[in-house]
């Protein structure tokens, strides 16, 4: 196996017994000296793993560095030394370890034991080794060879590497290991799934070419923790993702760990692991509730302010005014007068300000057919539409303000008919009118019906 690292002798068979080397590097026979044997010593007492190795007769022929630092017993106090009896193993214990370690020299499989092994200080230590027979030029069985670390060090290794193991096959979070260019190098299952992928096709790649919106954030996450570290506490992200089925947003909840080299002298970042889990249904029913309830409160205090208001006309625009509140930039409130509609009241057309009637009478609203307000009408139901991309030239073509990207269009109903219709604009800073923004516009649009119909009713008899 290589040159004893001790005092003790060898004869010519032993030397041939130890020919073969754990590392499969051939030694020099005993007493011989040369580049290989120095070779040999220095990669062994460099391994991170503690060695010894026994001849054929149970006699110890090598040593490392590491043994000697894991049980205290330098190389030259335990090579040459039969067996382990009365000072590296109890004497109760001798006869099975040598047992156990000398019938492995006859298997042709690597083999796993435990042992209680005794440290110079007199203390106990259990290692847990990994043990193989050797042959020599005969091919017969020529010794044994053990490679050996404490049984707690072993186990929390495992431990770590079953983590690892779980974390990429089947984590309940998505897991992605990036380098310090920011690629991913490791991406689990779950984790591909999320990014719409697969787990080898997205390796290599920027992110952004599958995180459309958000990766700015992403990434100043990935320099931050290279830089200084894991954050306190995990982050939750909005993206928007590139998918078959077109955009598509998400939220995940974040955690960021820096990844070092322990193997280095001084802590090399090996890139950041990212750990995170979709909350985007959780965080939207959480907003979505958010915000049911402040428009509940917002129209509880409309009719509460419109109460207050001797002149219905003021209620009703007081009531447009509470509902724009987190929901739209302006809002129109156009009547029926014949087979038209005609302008009432309605928020100043470039500058946020209160819904005020109309000065000097109501002017006549001239949408062509098809228009959304006339669509209401007919229907008696909400219209939503955007323009999308067409901006300005769109709105001037349905008489809105210029700015204007969203629409929704309620018919106001009072007593059995329809008396005209509200418009909510909203600018392309916000987003399209959805099915729940319908539902509020319509609460506040029986409010203001109610409303318009009795100033309606009042102008008339006072007319009459």
């Amino acid at each position: 196996m290589g040159p004893s690292m001790g005092s003790g002798t060898a004869d010519a068979s032993d030397a041939s017994a130890a020919s073969d080397t754990p590392a499969g590097v051939p030694a020099p026979r005993a007493g011989e000296q040369g580049p290989g044997a120095g070779l040999l010593a220095a990669l062994l007492d460099g391994m991170d793993t503690a060695l010894f190795a026994l001849d054929a007769d149970g006699t110890v022929t090598h040593w490392n560095r590491r043994a000697e630092r894991v049980l205290g017993w330098s190389a030259a106090e335990a090579v040459g030394r039969d067996g382990f009896a009365g000072w590296a193993v109890r004497g109760a214990d001798a006869d099975e370890v040598r047992r156990r370690l000398m019938a492995i020299q006859d298997s042709a499989a690597r083999q796993v034991h435990e042992f209680a092994l005794v440290r110079k200080d007199g203390g106990r230590v259990l290692v847990r080794m990994q043990a193989a027979g050797m042959r020599g030029r005969d091919g017969g069985p020529a010794g044994v060879y053990c490679a050996f670390s404490e049984a707690h060090a072993q186990i929390d290794l495992e431990r770590s590497i079953a983590l690892s193991e779980a974390l990429f096959q089947d984590g309940p979070w998505g897991v992605v290991l990036v380098d310090a260019d920011l690629r991913p190098t490791v991406v689990n299952a779950h984790a591909a799934r999320a990014l719409g992928g697969g787990r080898t096709s997205l390796l290599g790649r920027p992110l952004g070419e599958v995180v459309l919106q958000g990766v700015e954030d992403l990434e100043g996450a990935f320099h931050h923790v290279l830089a200084a570290g894991a954050p306190p506490a995990p982050a939750e992200l909005w993206v928007t993702l590139r998918s078959r089925e077109g955009e598509r947003q998400r939220c995940w909840r974040s955690g960021f760990l820096r990844l070092s080299s322990p193997l280095t002298e001084e802590a090399v970042p090996l890139g950041v692991a990212w750990l995170f889990q979709d909350v985007t249904e959780a965080r939207t029913a959480e907003q979505s509730s958010a915000r049911l309830r402040f428009r509940s409160a917002q129209l509880h205090r409309a009719a509460r302010a419109a109460a207050e208001c001797e002149d219905p006309w003021e209620a009703a625009t007081t009531t447009l005014d509470f509902s724009l509140a987190g929901f739209a930039d302006h809002a129109l409130l156009d009547l029926v007068a014949g087979e038209r509609l005609v302008r009432a009241a309605a928020t100043p057309v470039d500058a946020p300000g209160p819904c005020l009637r109309v000065a000097g009478g109501s002017l006549p609203a001239r949408y062509g057919p098809g228009h959304p307000a006339l669509q209401s009408l007919d229907r008696i139901a909400p219209v939503r539409v955007s323009g999308g991309a067409a901006g300005g030239g769109w709105a001037a073509d349905h008489h809105w303000p210029r700015h204007t990207a969203h629409a929704l269009c309620v018919a106001l109903r009072s007593r059995g008919r329809s008396i005209g219709v509200v418009t909510f604009l909203r600018t392309a800073d916000r987003p399209a009118f959805e099915r729940e923004d319908a539902a509020h516009a319509e609460s506040a649009a029986v409010r203001v019906a109610s409303a318009v119909d009795l100033a309606l009713l009042l102008e008339g008899r006072a007319a009459g």
